[in-house]
Order: structure tokens, then sequence, then C-alpha cells
């Protein structure tokens, strides 16, 4: 997984009055847990926004100016509910030997039989929770949906995977091919034609017969 280095200073204060200090100095207030003890830092606002604005997932690299440099991955992040503005993130230490829980982006490939035929393609999950050792973290998880024709469902159970574990219950939809609502109207109109013309076929007999 690609990784992203977030240079800060380890900071002293961390009381609501420094916290609002360091805002207006654009600096962000951060934790990285995890460890032996949290580690209390701020970075640059702008450092973020490689991390935070992107459908990507990304470890992080914490380097400190002390030397200290951490390997973590996002774990929370505080907006303001105005200006959006990010007020301060959360952060979980990695270790090598020990797995973390991390949702991954999914991205869909191919072009499938059923949207070809008419159908459109419903991505009920765009991420998907999975655990697994640091360096087995994926950058995304891949679906080929080539083969899925209308009316046709993938489930994460088409998923399953040895360097990773899918944090979903079996019968969680990853995506699925439904009828266009302009195709079950065109079904339904030569459905009711199809009646009608079995309805006359049914009658003129009839109506001979009586003659």
């Amino acid at each position: 997984m690609k990784s992203i280095t977030i240079n800060g200073s380890q900071r002293e204060g961390v009381g609501k009055k420094a916290s609002k200090a360091l805002r207006n100095a654009g600096q962000v207030p951060c934790v990285l847990y995890g460890g032996d003890k949290p580690v209390h830092f701020n970075a640059e606002e702008l450092a973020f926004s490689k991390l935070v604005y992107t459908p990507n997932a990304h470890t992080v690299v914490i380097s400190l100016e002390n030397g200290d440099k951490f390997n973590a991955v996002l774990q929370d992040i505080q907006f303001h509910p105005v200006t959006d503005r990010i007020l301060h993130v959360d952060f979980y230490q990695l270790f090598e030997d020990k797995q973390i829980s991390m949702e991954i982006p999914v991205h869909f490939v191919g072009s499938s039989k059923g949207v070809k035929a008419g159908g459109v393609l419903r991505k009920n999950a765009r991420k998907l929770r999975v655990k697994a050792l640091p360096s087995n973290l994926p950058d995304f998880i891949e679906i080929d949906i080539t083969d899925l024709k209308i009316g046709a469902k993938l489930y994460v159970t088409a998923l399953e995977n040895e360097a990773y574990k899918i944090l979903h219950t079996d019968n969680t939809v990853v995506c699925q091919i439904k009828r266009a609502r302009a195709a079950m109207v065109i079904a339904t109109d030569e459905d009711e034609e199809e009646l009608e013309e079995g309805a006359e076929g049914t009658d003129a007999p009839a109506e001979e017969g009586q003659e």
C-alpha cells in the first residue's frame, strides 16, 4: 500500500486553549494511539490534503522534528461543522506483526453483460473493511463485473483472499445489475400487447361460430 509522509512537531500542551492556538496558526492537533503511550503532535493543515481528500487508501509515516518516525493509519478525523476545516486527527500506530482493520476502496473493472443488455450497475459498496498485516493491505480491491447479467448480485464471499479477511457478513452485496426502469416499462408494454392480441385471437373463433 502506498504511504504518505506527514511532518510534524511533538506538542506539550494538550488542552483546548493550546489546540485553539495551534489551529489559529494553521496547525492541526493530532494524537497517535496504539503504542506504549499516546503521542501528541501537530502538523500543517495542508499536509493532510493527499490523505483526506482522496478516494484512495494510504498508510502514513509520521515524521517528527525530534527524529522519531511512526508507521500509522488514519483512525478518525474531525471537521468544523461550518468551514469544513480539519480540527483534529487521530492515528493508530502500525506494527508489522499485528493485524489492522482498514477500509479499502473497491475498483470495478470490465463491461458487464447485463449492462450491455440494458441493465444498470448498482455499486452497493464503494469501500470494504478488511483485516490484515500491514504488508498485506491492498491499495484497492478489484472486481471484474464482465460476467454479471441482469439480476445478478455479487457478494463479498466471492472476494475471499488469503492475504486479508473481509470484515462483512456473507450476505453483503457489493454490486448488482438491475433492470433499467425504461426497460421494465418497455417489457410491461410488450406484455400488455401480447395479452391484448391473445384476447383478440380467442374472440375471433367465437364470433365465427355464432354466425
